[in-house]
């Protein structure tokens, strides 16, 4: 019998239009961008797969609860609504809201991290290192060696390496880790999840050695469903007692509710021990607003207190990775690279597979992100060199491994034809891909550079060659219209 096909858990109540730009169009944005992704204008993109962090489509539960905003300066009803679902859904008691995940994070390297600390993770991410660092401390990656492999089909990639965990505490003291930073569905390894064995392992380990662990939980809720598809003995677990069996383990988390939570802005600090959270709870009101709003609206936080709860119903979440399936499977088949196994969040091509002749001097990951919008109006983010930025003592480019570009899917915004879209761009590029050229900066920013930097192509003019190419196209697109 043929396999029925799947549709979207939902129905489209708004539609937002959406304009594809002619080639010539989009030479000319790349260029005023610098060749730089993020600093193109929304409404010359296409389909906009930059990222999922605060481009989720909300329910209209979640607008009705907008309307129920309580914007009084302090103990809004709506913070004790968001405190409620975290306890219930994450299970930390203390809550300091925060206005995104970053502000979280902040919060974290002041209160944990002296100078000379050290701090280890499962592999980094850009915003988490760097308040580390600012902080004092020294970030040291103890992922599995399979995470740095593209192509390697471990199920859980994420895992942290006790081996590498331990050699580190041995090396600096235990009273020098301050916490372990501990990622679920690891962004920069290419969206892979931890096992909940592995948790409880970390977990185990540090709690004898007095050190704290610490979860990133922006795409937990991504973790949890992996752990239910793939890992013995969870299948007849909910998603959600998944989540709060993983969040059992840690002493705290960081959260960007911009992602799994389903909104567009927001993110809080959650946490175990009062005394901790009593200084947070005051450093808060430094940095972000007093302690029950975070620098968030009433209605923000009441839209994430709904979205947590709409993030782990079973039909949701299934759906939303099936789609990121379907993309990956689509690309796997047309033979172009990507990492493997598929994500939670994203299909991460490798663009150090697809680009061979481009050296990592030259950032081939942002310059396949380029090239894909100039050949389509797909937005894309580059994740390899440029987003790993420079050793803080050499000055030196870091080179990871993974030198990728990041094809993000937001939640509840795109339907299965413009996955096809994607698909064919994507491909149409891969048979293209000789014609790429290596980049070069013209502008560097000292912090995150891959949100500002600015760059233009070695040796050429252009992202793609010939600009017939580009005549040609505007000359089907006119035609078409």
């Amino acid at each position: 019998m043929r396999q029925r096909s799947w549709a979207e858990p939902w129905k489209i109540k708004v539609v937002e239009p959406i304009r594809m730009t002619t080639r010539a169009e989009r030479e000319r944005h790349i260029r005023d961008a610098g060749f730089n992704t993020f600093l193109i204008k929304s409404e010359d993109v296409y389909i906009d797969l930059l990222t999922d962090s605060g481009t989720s489509a909300m329910s209209d539960r979640q607008w009705a609860g907008m309307m129920m905003g309580d914007e009084a300066y302090a103990g809004s009803r709506n913070y004790y609504n968001l405190e409620k679902a975290v306890r219930q859904y994450y299970g930390y008691e203390e809550l300091i809201p925060t206005h995104q995940g970053r502000g979280a994070e902040h919060l974290l390297s002041k209160l944990m991290i002296k100078p000379g600390d050290h701090v280890p993770g499962n592999m980094y991410f850009t915003t988490t290192r760097l308040h580390q660092e600012l902080a004092g401390a020294t970030f040291h990656d103890v992922i599995i060696d399979e995470a740095h492999d593209p192509a390697s089909t471990h199920p859980f990639k994420g895992d942290i390496d006790l081996k590498k965990l331990d050699a580190l505490v041995q090396e600096v003291g235990a009273d020098r880790v301050p916490y372990v930073c501990l990622a679920v569905t690891v962004n920069l390894a290419g969206g892979q999840p931890v096992s909940m064995a592995n948790i409880k392992a970390v977990s185990e380990y540090c709690h004898a050695r007095g050190i704290k662990v610490m979860l990133d939980a922006t795409r937990a809720v991504e973790n949890a469903w992996f752990v239910q598809q793939r890992e013995q003995g969870m299948r007849d677990r909910t998603v959600a007692e998944i989540l709060k069996m993983m969040c059992d383990y840690t002493d705290g988390a960081t959260m960007s509710g911009k992602k799994d939570s389903l909104v567009n802005i927001g993110g809080w600090l959650g946490l175990r021990d009062p005394k901790l959270a009593a200084l947070a709870q005051n450093l808060v009101v430094v940095y972000e607003g007093l302690h029950t709003y975070g620098g968030l609206a009433g209605r923000d936080l009441e839209a994430m207190a709904i979205g947590i709860g709409e993030s782990v119903e079973e039909e949701y979440i299934r759906s939303r990775i099936g789609q990121v399936y379907y993309l990956g499977e689509a690309l796997m088949e047309a033979g172009v690279p990507i990492v493997q196994p598929i994500g939670g969040h994203a299909v991460f091509l490798d663009a150090a597979a697809m680009l061979p002749h481009i050296p990592r001097d030259q950032f081939p990951a942002q310059a396949l992100a380029a090239a894909l919008y100039v050949e389509s109006g797909v937005r894309a983010m580059e994740r390899g060199a440029v987003s790993a930025g420079r050793d803080a003592k050499t000055g030196e480019n870091r080179y990871p491994k993974l030198e990728l570009v990041r094809l993000t899917i937001p939640r509840r915004v795109y339907t299965q034809a413009h996955m096809d879209v994607v698909i064919e761009s994507v491909v149409a590029l891969f048979e293209d891909r000789d014609k790429v050229h290596g980049l070069t900066f013209t502008y560097e920013p000292e912090y995150l550079r891959f949100f500002q930097a600015k760059f233009e192509p070695v040796g050429s003019k252009r992202v793609l060659d010939s600009a017939a190419e580009a005549a040609d196209e505007d000359r089907r697109f006119a035609l078409s219209e």
